[in-house]
């Protein structure tokens, strides 16, 4: 039997898309450091290219490099650490709201359930009183206990280290030579290939260009919204919470529900009263209605909307594939395939197998 010439160039690149499938699922925890500084170095190289721009010439790009990169630094701890000034004011609040909530709880509850005829005999004094002593117990304990899990998990741990230092060492050395990788990159594509791999290349780097800038924008927006909102329902903790859960928005769903998680937490312990679901409620449902139905389609733009099962699906899908790193460029790497579907539909359009 013999095949054509284009029949054997799509076996070719299917035996090499194979191929590439089969690489990233066997090293996919080694490639993890490298994708994360890659994507961070497509996202920061703009920006070390204007501060060359604004050098002109007489600041070497190796310094661009290393501003860009300590600023980036500094902004992902400043996020990581906007969680501690909650944990900080939330455990000693703990200690001093359980039993009210408790005693709320047991005086609410069972003249509730009498209406519906339900009695429940609930030992909620000496349940409130076994967690108030433990949460006032010596904390040594439990940070032995989770000294013991950590060394019995020591690959883990050495794991997480290991990453946090790789990404920085291969952001920095990515930033410093992206423009000649591109083209090392750009050599590999045959000469025939080059201008419609080029005319998808540039579609989708403006897809993810308008998708980046529009999600910045989005998260700031949020972070204001809700820490305002939180404020003025009187939370303490509403600048922390709030900045935490329009940042963490990166993360679609993920970023949002640990946010609301941590409103709920912080406002039950502060007030403890329905007072916390009452902000909770007004304060997130609004935000989701404000950043759903007019944010993101405003700033991001409709060019690369997706229908929320779509997202839902992607998220899930790369999620599957590449663990917690998937669910961080499921919607870049949506924005990508998009473009790509775009093509093969009007391909498909245009093709005899539609036309007949």
């Amino acid at each position: 039997m013999q095949f054509t010439s284009t029949q054997k160039r799509a076996a070719a690149w299917t035996a090499i898309a194979i191929l590439a499938v089969v690489v990233l699922r066997a090293l996919g925890a080694v490639l993890t450091p490298f994708l994360i500084a890659a994507v961070l170095a497509y996202a920061l190289t703009p920006l070390v290219d204007r501060l060359d721009e604004l050098g002109k010439g007489r600041m070497p790009r190796l310094l661009a490099v290393v501003i860009v990169e300590l600023l980036a630094i500094v902004v992902v701890l400043s996020v990581m650490l906007l969680i501690v000034p909650v944990l900080v004011k939330e455990l000693p609040l703990m200690r001093e709201q359980l039993p009210l909530l408790f005693d709320r709880l047991h005086a609410t509850l069972s003249p509730w359930l009498a209406q519906f005829g339900v009695r429940i005999s609930l030992d909620l004094a000496s349940l409130r009183e076994q967690l108030v002593q433990y949460l006032q117990s010596n904390w040594s304990d439990s940070f032995g206990s989770l000294w013991s899990s950590l060394k019995i998990g020591g690959s883990l741990a050495v794991a997480v280290v290991g990453n946090a230092v790789l990404v920085p060492v291969a952001l920095f050395y990515l930033l410093l030579d992206w423009k000649p990788l591109v083209v090392r990159v750009l050599e590999l594509v045959p000469p025939r290939l080059r201008p419609g791999f080029d005319s998808f290349t540039l579609e989708a780097d403006q897809v993810l260009g308008q998708y980046l800038r529009g999600q910045l924008l989005v998260m700031v927006t949020m972070a204001v919204f809700y820490s305002t909102g939180l404020a003025l329902f009187g939370l303490e903790l509403a600048l922390p919470i709030g900045v935490f859960t329009g940042l963490a928005m990166f993360v679609p769903y993920l970023g949002f529900g640990i946010g609301l998680v941590l409103a709920v937490l912080a406002g039950l312990l502060q007030f403890a009263s329905a007072k916390a679901f009452l902000m909770v409620g007004v304060v997130y449902g609004l935000g989701q209605v404000f950043e759903g139905f007019y944010l993101t389609p405003r700033l991001v733009g409709e060019r690369i909307g997706l229908h929320p099962l779509a997202v839902i699906f992607a998220l899930l899908a790369f999620g599957q594939l590449l663990g917690f790193v998937g669910v961080l460029i499921a919607l870049p790497a949506s924005a990508v395939l998009l473009v790509a579907i775009r093509r093969m539909r009007s391909g498909y359009f245009a093709s005899r197998l539609y036309q007949g």
